[in-house]
């Protein structure tokens, strides 16, 4: 996959630990692969790929990951839409195919 970098040192994303039951929910939404599973424990490997879609927030069965959703949302879907037709990111705003560059 592609690693398309949003913006440095500005997400808000966090794992917490204790809460965490390493079930890899996170790591296999996440379209940004930020997440990886390493010794059976789940971890941020790329926090700077991260777009803030919430897409592993949503889908923690146990509530570990904390995150301020932001506009990546937009960008998830352009990036998601891309990958399945099989073109670039489109977020369709004026800048068409320069999603998160």
């Amino acid at each position: 996959m592609n690693r398309l970098r949003y913006y440095s040192e500005v997400v808000s994303l966090q794992l917490v630990r204790e809460k965490c039951n390493n079930c890899g929910m996170c790591v296999k939404v996440c379209p940004h692969e930020v997440f990886e599973m390493k010794d059976r424990k789940v971890f941020i490997a790329g926090r700077d790929f991260c777009m803030e879609c919430g897409a592993c927030k949503r889908n923690c069965p146990q509530n570990a990951i904390l995150l301020n959703v932001g506009d990546g949302c937009g960008c998830a879907a352009g990036i998601i839409e891309g990958a399945l037709k099989g073109t670039a990111p489109s977020c369709g705003g004026p800048d068409d195919g320069a999603c998160c560059n």
